[in-house]
């Protein structure tokens, strides 16, 4: 959410920056809306204060047993509760206006994200080579299905199309990613982890900025009023909920796994299939919560900390700056990892790291107690997969595949599975 009080008090700056992201944002609505609200309450105050001089006047007339003016003090008294109950009538009203408009209102852009479509993202740098090969790379699918690592016909018995299964050596990969992962940003980076519900409340969704404005793309329980997780960044994003942090405390670092329900509407093409986008999938989330002036370099670690992944894993990545127009509804500021896959010929994103300044934790009222003392203030979120399984999962096949189907596993990955090739198994 942003702060009410620094769009009034310079709203064509906040509206320029606003446009940044979308050329037909008004704050015209918001700015009426306000005025009114503050107005409504300049009516109510002062009918409050002569109600309470009504009040102490009526006390000195009952003293002085002046009955004919008590009466006409007690009429004028009754006339303006009537008021005041109409004018608070609509306070209530205009405040939950006012409160909508404010909550439909995405973050600012900071300074340093450029203009631009979402084709026109600024490629920072790259790791790795494309590998090559002497034969056309096959898609993922084609490599998981020969290899008895995924089966998508039967999940889709199960539940429907874009639901991947998998098993065998699949499942055992899959679960050998969650856990190296999560092991690697607990003890080389120092995260603390949580394994948090995978249902949540509306609250929770309105902190982390899925809503109100993303509702259609979320899985949601009628009945218990509970939505089911779509990135464990929604979970995070409450764990400090109206509490004062010490800043000596800070930055908190949290690494989470869950598995992510996303709605997905829509028909897609060759591209998508697969495991590029889907309804369910797994992922390891990184959270942080710290100061204003230490975010940007929070940032940027946080990035780090998710290449280390893929580094590790050999695999061949490019790092993103993502333009104003795509940024996440409550990001200042987004950078993304996108890993190559050579069966489709293009770059996938991995992982979205994003700065939401303190967008999350005024919704949420997560503030710091400063060091010096001092009035608390909002703390900075910061988010970023660390990473998601499903085009790692592809990455890992299509980046190193063999003539013959089989793929060569990283090293990381063969110790844990305890074999260095998966290789089509003859029934």
């Amino acid at each position: 959410m942003l702060d009410l009080r620094k769009i009034r008090s310079n709203p064509e700056e906040f509206l320029a920056r606003l446009r940044r992201r979308n050329p037909g944002i008004s704050l015209d609505r918001l700015l009426a809306l306000d005025e009114e609200r503050r107005r409504l309450q300049q009516e109510i105050d002062e009918i409050r204060r002569r109600q309470n001089e009504g009040s102490e006047r009526i006390a000195q007339l009952s003293r002085a047993q002046n009955t004919e003016e008590r009466e006409q003090v007690l009429a004028e008294l009754k006339v303006l509760a009537e008021k005041r109950k109409g004018l608070e009538e609509r306070l209530s009203k205009v405040e939950a206006e006012l409160e909508a408009e404010l909550l439909s209102l995405p973050n600012v852009p900071h300074e340093s994200v450029p203009l631009g479509t979402k084709e026109e993202k600024v490629v920072l740098r790259t790791w790795g080579e494309p590998p090559k090969f002497d034969f056309p790379p096959q898609h993922h699918v084609a490599l998981a299905q020969r290899l008895g690592l995924l089966d998508f016909e039967r999940a889709a018995k199960i539940a429907g199309s874009r639901f991947p299964m998998y098993v065998g050596e699949g499942a055992r990969l899959e679960f050998a990613l969650l856990h190296w992962m999560l092991e690697l940003h607990v003890r080389e980076h120092g995260y603390t982890p949580v394994l948090p519900p995978i249902l949540a409340n509306r609250r929770s969704f309105l902190v982390s900025g899925q809503l109100p404005k993303f509702a259609e793309e979320l899985y949601f329980c009628q009945d218990d009023e509970l939505y089911l997780n779509p990135t464990a960044e929604s979970l995070l994003a409450n764990l400090h909920n109206d509490e004062i942090l010490e800043e000596e405390k800070l930055p908190l670092k949290y690494v989470a796994y869950t598995p992510c329900f996303r709605r997905e509407a829509g028909s897609y093409g060759e591209e998508q299939r697969g495991l590029i986008r889907v309804h369910q999938f797994n992922k390891i989330e990184l959270f942080w919560y710290t100061t204003p002036d230490a975010s940007y370099q929070a940032l940027e670690e946080l990035v780090h900390h998710a290449e280390r992944v893929l580094q590790l894993l050999g695999l061949h990545y490019r790092v993103t700056l993502l333009p104003a127009s795509d940024l996440a509804f409550q990001s200042a500021k987004t950078i993304d990892i996108e890993v190559w896959l050579p069966g489709q010929g293009a770059y996938y994103e991995v992982s979205s790291c994003s700065n939401c300044e303190d967008f999350q934790a005024r919704r949420g009222n997560v503030r710091y107690r400063p060091k010096g003392g001092g009035k608390p203030q909002f703390v900075h979120t910061l988010n970023g997969s660390g990473l998601a399984t499903s085009r790692l999962f592809a990455a890992i096949l299509e980046q190193n595949q063999r003539k013959d189907g089989s793929v060569v596993l990283p090293q990381v990955l063969a110790e844990l599975l305890d074999r260095e090739v998966l290789r089509e198994t003859t029934s």
